[in-house]
């Protein structure tokens, strides 16, 4: 399912006009995004939580020369699956 999808169900489930169904999924996904920025923890119950990982400096290749650079440090969001999704996917 991709955004557009999204915004058709929520539109469709809950009798809104698209336009509205597309104001609130962007809301969400707006604040869901300045919360990780801030460097805070988004969990939902059900589905999983969504936190930052910081990884440190390391030595890494290029892969069309084979020559050793340096990787900078980063920061990137990760998402873990919860109990409930994990079991219901499972099956």
């Amino acid at each position: 399912m991709n955004k557009s999808e999204l915004i058709e169900q929520l539109a469709q489930k809950k009798d809104l006009p698209v336009k509205r169904a597309e104001e609130l999924v962007n809301i969400i996904f707006s604040s869901m995004s300045e919360a990780m920025v801030n460097g805070d923890r988004i969990e939902i119950r059900g589905l999983g939580s969504f936190v930052i990982r910081e990884y440190d400096t390391y030595s890494g290749r290029n892969p069309k020369t084979g020559e050793s650079i340096k990787v900078s440090p980063k920061k990137l969001p990760f998402f873990k699956v919860g109990k409930e999704l994990k079991e219901m996917v499972l099956g």
